[in-house]
């Protein structure tokens, strides 16, 4: 059974960082495409970057540069750093995972983020 628990959202102040946790159960890493996603009030979800089976990440343009997305096998546990934070980054941040071997590990794929498996509950961000 999978799992995935977000956790590590808050209140920051802009220009700072924040490292957001999703904590994973149910397989195993090198079996999963993960991606995490993130959603503003009235706006549509977006995919801010993943990480595939092999360990290769790709990120949104508006966070690239100032997000790494990483794992701690040991732990089990995804991470998503953001520095540099500005208030449009404020929203809910998810993690998703793709334990079944969808075609493609992208987010940005609407057929990805209609087959993915697995969701968390979210968390939430606010830059001010």
């Amino acid at each position: 059974h999978v799992q995935l628990v977000e956790s590590g959202g808050g209140s920051v102040q802009a220009r700072g960082s924040l490292r957001l946790s999703c904590a994973y159960s149910g397989f195993t890493y090198s079996r999963a495409c993960m991606a995490w996603f993130r959603q503003a009030p009235g706006k549509e979800r977006q995919g801010v970057g993943t990480i595939d089976r092999d360990g290769t990440t790709n990120y949104h343009d508006s966070v690239r540069g100032r997000a790494t997305i990483f794992r701690d096998i040991s732990k089990n546990i995804l991470y998503l750093h953001i520095n540099s934070l500005k208030p449009e980054d404020s929203a809910t941040y998810y993690c998703a995972a793709d334990t079944e071997g969808l075609a493609v590990c992208s987010p940005w794929s609407p057929a990805w983020v209609r087959d993915v498996q697995s969701w968390g509950q979210g968390t939430q961000v606010t830059v001010s």
